[in-house]
């Protein structure tokens, strides 16, 4: 049997050899680029190694292969067999390289990662710290310009929280634990007459009642607040303030009270307004109490009086019966005249009103009492707006009002043994206004919501019945005006507050002058 030519599988093992060993560099040609583009590149450098390894084993054993062929038909087959042992271990040592090489490929592959998330750290460290660098240099670049416009936005809050303190028409006031104040804004100390330095000023001694202070600092401590507290204040001048407080405890680091800050608001103008229409109410209701009592006593009055007088036609003038008859009839025409004053109190009385003029029914009554004000050291003094408007009312009840309050302002100066009484009037919008002031001893605070209030009388007993004021009261509530008091005043002289007593009175203009008025407008 012939044997198979050996020639074409020694031609493919010589060409598959070269192709091997051609492959395997051109291999190793790309991993060396791409070692060269990215050195830190682990996989690159692995393949590298790699290629390394698996060209010289290629090399290694394409050569070999080729020298066997080569060697064996050129009849050295001898040769081959002794260099064999040689190749073969050689190309056993390349192996195991490239196995060890790829076997180590995981834990190399780990580490680089291991290696490669610090590295990515580091690098965004170090991207942030050069951030933070920039920042700081840009900061301190501009540090003088951010300090001056951090400096006017400060300077702007200050002055807005300045400006509120100080311009508002409430107290703000901040005192220490122990109630001495240390900052009151000019509200405060104007409404409390507070020296400006604050030395040593108890917020608490301006409390009329003591007691107050117990409920405002039992509240601080106990809530941390005080809500809507109406406390009667007096300042240094005397004067008497009713204050509505809102305050906060003021803390330290510790917790500990080391004072408060609050607000207070002026309620003294809202409760005088409060009183006064609670005792327009209260003599409403004795009005017509008084009305209905004048009524029933008038008739017996009458009688008691008119038998009296006949009585005293029956005894001779100066023996002790007609003495007592006198009495009698004096003491009894006294109770009608109290009768009268009910009757012109409780407006019961018929009222005629006509369009008059206030300035000639004032000379007309100064034409009577003048001359007894006068000998009394009294002066009168008159301020008469001329070409005054006209007003409708009753002359006669008109006329009574400005007798009464002239008489009061008399008693008044026959304290101080005389003074002045100014009478002044003028046009205010709608309404003309009658002021009668005296500079007598004024009327104390505590009693100026009681003078207009029925039976109610400063004088002593037997000079007056206390029906005065409250009938002028009933006689301008009639007319459609108001009457207020105003006392202490001021010196038409010298302008500066004195004691003394204004009555103000606004009556309404008259349908024709109020008429005549529009169409001059």
């Amino acid at each position: 049997m012939n044997a198979l030519s050996l020639l074409p599988a020694n031609i493919i093992d010589i060409c598959g050899s070269g192709l091997a060993i051609f492959l395997s560099f051109m291999a190793l040609r790309y991993s060396r680029i791409l070692v060269k583009i990215e050195p830190n590149n682990f996989i690159w450098g692995f393949l590298f190694y790699f290629c390394v390894a698996m060209a010289a084993f290629s090399l290694s054993r394409g050569v070999g292969h080729i020298a066997r062929i080569l060697l064996v038909f050129s009849g050295y087959g001898a040769f081959w067999k002794q260099l064999s042992p040689y190749s073969g271990g050689f190309n056993t040592m390349l192996i195991i390289s490239t196995a060890a090489v790829t076997i180590y490929y995981h834990k190399g592959l780990d580490a680089y990662k291991a290696i490669r998330s610090e590295a990515e750290k580091l690098s965004d460290a170090n991207t942030r710290l050069f951030a933070s660098a920039t920042e700081l240099k840009l900061l301190n670049t501009h540090l003088e310009e951010i300090v001056e416009e951090r400096t006017r936005n400060l300077s702007k809050s200050e002055k807005k929280l300045r400006n509120f303190f100080e311009n508002s028409k409430d107290i703000i006031y901040f005192c220490d634990e122990l109630g001495y104040l240390s900052s009151v804004n000019s509200s405060g100390r104007r409404l409390l007459d507070i020296d400006e330095s604050l030395e040593k000023v108890s917020f608490f001694d301006l409390f009329v009642n003591k007691d107050d202070r117990e409920r405002y600092v039992g509240e601080l401590k106990k809530n941390g607040f005080v809500r809507d507290l109406e406390i009667e204040c007096k300042g240094r001048d005397g004067s008497i303030r009713n204050i509505l407080f809102t305050s906060n405890t003021v803390y330290d680091e510790n917790n500990n009270m080391v004072g408060c800050e609050g607000i207070g608001k002026d309620m003294t103008r809202l409760k005088t307004i409060t009183d006064q229409l609670i005792n327009r109410e209260k003599m409403a209701s004795v009005g017509e109490m008084a009305a209905g009592v004048a009524h029933e006593i008038n008739t017996p009055l009458g009688i008691i009086l008119g038998y009296t007088q006949l009585m005293m036609d029956d005894y001779e003038q100066g023996s002790e019966a007609y003495t007592n008859l006198e009495v009698m009839e004096r003491q009894t025409k006294a109770c009608r005249k109290i009768v009268a004053d009910l009757l012109k109190f409780s407006r019961q009385a018929e009222s005629v009103k006509t369009a008059l003029d206030i300035n000639a029914l004032i000379e007309e009554v100064l034409a009577v009492t003048e001359h007894s004000l006068n000998i009394e050291q009294v002066e009168v003094i008159r301020h008469f707006s001329p070409e005054l408007p006209q007003v409708t009312g009753d002359t006669e009840k008109l006329r009574q009002v400005i007798i009464n309050l002239c008489n009061n302002a008399q008693y008044a100066l026959a304290e101080k043994g005389g003074g002045q009484i100014i009478i002044s009037t003028q046009e205010n919008q709608d309404t003309v206004q009658i002021t009668v002031m005296d500079t007598g001893t004024g009327i104390p605070d505590e009693i100026k919501n009681k003078i207009f209030d029925p039976f109610f009388t400063t004088k002593a007993v037997g000079k007056g019945t206390g029906l005065g004021l409250s009938v002028i009261y009933g006689i301008i509530q009639e007319h459609g005006g108001t009457i207020t008091v105003e006392s202490p005043v001021n010196d038409p002289k010298t302008g500066k507050e004195i004691n003394g007593t204004a009555f103000h009175i606004r009556l309404p203009l008259s349908a024709a002058a109020d008429s005549t008025t529009r169409e001059n407008t």
